[in-house]
């Protein structure tokens, strides 16, 4: 039995939990151990497209934006496998995809402090120490892990709408795009159902080869347009410490209104991919029609597959004309994104993590769910009360800076305070009034 109390227990080796694994690598007072049921990393698989890139610059690497000269930099990466001069050259701020993931690999390769074929079956707390069971899935072994805080880093599962709930151990999910992509090609017609950046990748790849194939294909959205990704630099200042700062003092009402108004600001497509889809479509309209449509405005609202017929039948709801009508195709990809799922290996420990109101953690601004405010930390979990950067690769270092000067009382990493120009809250010195002023 394993009797070391670490100083931490991190659950799931994402990008998130990954970077926490490189910012305190080097730290003498903290010991932290990292769990994950994978073979090893590999992020997002079925969407490593050839021609995909990260949003975020590459200065947003695991480590970076917390310490620039740290040996798991990106920059460090391209020197030790000789590309430095190659990426300079591309002059492009944007790695590929697959770049990304070769990277975090390449990290992975050189820390000691992660444990993968873990599987976590239940978390207790006793004698004030974290108690984490897992078992080793190579093995088969039953293990136990001692810690003096948890870092959860589970991620997001893909999410399916209700209305699919019924075929979903049929139907695609962009999580699997890739794996899928062949059976898909081999259908008539396509549908790809979503609004965002992978939805966007997916029919644009889809496209390419639809005069080889010669399948339809259809692309419906319920946003009124197919919204680009807001990138202006005023707007990037909302990814920001002064905007997490302003945004998790909002009621809890408020900032789930926000939450749906700024989709567009974090779940929008790349306007590069726009502009090539668009120049793809206008090519191959040269050479005759092409079996395409593009609906916006567009719900799904009920889905169910017709053995006989071999295809999905879909109930769509056209918005603004509060129309509904029906389309069928025989493939069907769901690019509707993720959402958080609580671990179920909480439940022993659920007395000791508080609750919002509508039953979410209630994450404290260090993005603690303990009650004590100190114990136990969340990555990628809090997008309702610490808005639209939970998920930005580029936060990510300033995010884990927290974590450890919470769990070492000590500023490793300096943690930013003020970056932004503009002030998101009415200013402290500014006059308050009841009513507003009558002319």
């Amino acid at each position: 039995m394993n009797s070391k109390i670490h100083d931490f227990v991190a659950i799931g080796i994402g990008p998130f939990n990954l970077g926490l694994a490189c910012l305190s690598a080097p730290l003498a007072d903290l010991d932290g151990v990292f769990l994950d049921k994978a073979d090893g990393f590999n992020w997002h698989p079925g969407m490593l497209l050839d021609s995909a890139t990260l949003q975020t610059p590459f200065l947003a690497d695991l480590v970076t934006l917390a310490d620039p000269t740290s040996r798991f930099s990106f920059l460090n990466y391209l020197k030790t496998s000789g590309r430095i001069y190659g990426f300079y050259i591309k002059e492009d701020f944007f790695m590929m995809r697959h770049e990304y993931n070769q990277y975090c690999q390449w990290v992975t390769s050189q820390l000691s402090s992660l444990r993968w074929q873990r599987y976590v079956e239940k978390v207790e707390y006793v004698d004030g120490v974290y108690l984490v069971h897992g078992v080793n899935t190579k093995s088969g072994a039953r293990e136990q892990y001692r810690g003096r805080h948890l870092v959860l880093g589970t991620g997001t599962v893909p999410y399916l709408p209700a209305c699919c709930h019924a075929v979903a151990d049929r139907v695609g999910h962009s999580a699997s795009y890739l794996t899928d992509k062949a059976e898909l090609q081999r259908q008539r017609s396509i549908t790809v159902v979503g609004s965002g950046q992978s939805a966007a990748e997916i029919y644009y790849d889809l496209l390419q080869d639809i005069d080889r194939f010669g399948y339809r294909l259809n692309w419906l959205t319920r946003s009124p347009r197919f919204f680009p990704l807001e990138y202006s630099k005023l707007t990037l200042e909302m990814t920001s410490p002064e905007y997490i700062d302003y945004f998790h003092r909002l009621p809890l009402s408020k900032r789930d209104k926000l939450m749906q108004q700024q989709k567009g600001l974090y779940k929008g497509i790349n306007i590069a991919l726009i502009n090539a889809i668009y120049d793809l479509l206008y090519n191959k309209r040269l050479q005759g029609e092409v079996d395409t449509r593009l609906l916006t405005n567009t719900a799904l609202t009920a889905c169910r597959y017709d053995e006989d017929a071999g295809q999905y039948r879909l109930a769509l709801h056209q918005v603004e004309q509060d129309a509904h009508f029906e389309l069928t195709t025989e493939a069907l990809v769901l690019a509707t994104g993720y959402s958080y799922r609580e671990p179920a290996f909480l439940q022993p420990i659920a007395s000791r993590i508080k609750r919002d109101a509508r039953g979410r953690f209630d994450v404290g601004r260090n993005y603690s769910v303990d009650h004590a405010g100190s114990e136990i930390f969340v990555q990628n979990a809090e997008l309702h009360s610490h808005g639209l950067v939970t998920p930005d690769l580029g936060m990510a270092c300033y995010r884990n800076s927290w974590l450890i000067r919470t769990m070492t009382g000590v500023e490793h990493y300096p943690v930013e305070r003020q970056i932004a120009f503009q002030q998101f809250a009415v200013p402290e010195a500014a006059p308050r009034v009841a009513e507003r002023l009558s002319a």
